[in-house]
């Protein structure tokens, strides 16, 4: 049973890291889709790995024992999970289950550190009118300072991305798409992120709080099933399309139509799918939330 869940597991991830994976062999770029494989440090060989979460009995699962923050079921387990006394017997040593209290104890700064990033994500009113700057600021100046995307050509070309960047507010919450812009755009923000104050100033309005929640995800591996991982990275996925739909490139070769934040229609485009992920995340957000609320404190 668990191996079928498995299998789909494996099907569901193969959408994207096949094409990922023979991009790669064939030294060929994406300017999209290849986003979550490079920014992000999950490997397609780490996605594909399924997992079921804490509390689920593996039957038959040895090799599951080699992975981290894997044990053996106790009797005790087993016994509560159904299986007659023959079964047990049978299964004692070839079962896998979560090693919860090692994940824990091993990992609770990542655990107290991604609860409280979400909460306060979550609790935040969002900024829905920033329409995408950081991507331009990103692109600023680029006669002086190249195309950060080099085989793409400016939609707008490079005096006419720089009057976007000077003509509009730019006030980016975070930190990590921040320390992208370039040197003359940073003094043009009207914040200045530090990693110290991330979990303060993330918002749910922004496209890479959204995106990172797949982040948040990833790094709770074992303890987060992979079916919220996967919904996470779905999410992720179409963020990342409308946030380059949203930038200063070019992108309609590789069959993307622009946003045109430059104007007021575009501004409105923006603004109604930012609510929409805005409130999608929000929702996946919970549940990361409700996956720590039901482990209990490790024992010392």
């Amino acid at each position: 049973m668990w191996r079928d869940l498995a299998e789909e597991h494996r099907e569901r991830t193969s959408v994207y890291t096949e094409p990922f994976l023979e991009r790669r062999h064939a030294g060929r770029k994406h300017p999209v889709e290849d986003f979550l494989f490079t920014y992000y440090t999950l490997k397609p060989g780490q996605l594909r790995r399924w997992h079921p979460g804490p509390g689920v009995i593996l039957l038959d699962a040895t090799e599951r024992l080699e992975w981290k923050f894997y044990r053996r079921p106790t009797d005790t387990e087993l016994q509560t999970s159904g299986l007659s006394a023959d079964d047990v017997e049978e299964h004692r040593n070839t079962s896998a289950i979560l090693d919860l209290e090692d994940f824990l104890r091993t990992r609770a700064a990542a655990v107290d550190f991604t609860r409280d990033i979400l909460e306060r994500t979550a609790a935040k009113p969002g900024n829905f009118g920033c329409f995408g700057m950081h991507e331009w600021a990103m692109a600023y100046r680029s006669e002086e300072n190249d195309i950060r995307h080099e085989y793409l050509d400016l939609r707008l070309g490079a005096e006419g991305t720089d009057t976007v960047v000077e003509s509009h507010r730019i006030h980016c919450t975070h930190f990590d798409a921040f320390r992208f812009f370039q040197p003359q755009a940073v003094p043009r923000n009207e914040l200045q992120p530090t990693r110290e104050e991330q979990r303060h100033l993330e918002q749910p309005a922004c496209l890479h709080a959204n995106m990172d929640v797949y982040k948040w995800a990833y790094k709770l591996l074992p303890l987060v099933d992979s079916a919220l991982l996967m919904d996470c990275f779905d999410l992720a996925w179409q963020i990342r399309e409308m946030d380059m739909r949203a930038a200063p490139y070019d992108l309609t070769a590789w069959g993307y139509e622009p946003i045109a934040v430059e104007t007021a229609h575009g501004k409105k485009q923006y603004a109604t799918l930012q609510r929409e992920f805005a409130e999608r995340s929000n929702i996946l957000r919970q549940r990361l939330l409700n996956v720590l609320i039901s482990v209990p404190e490790p024992s010392n």
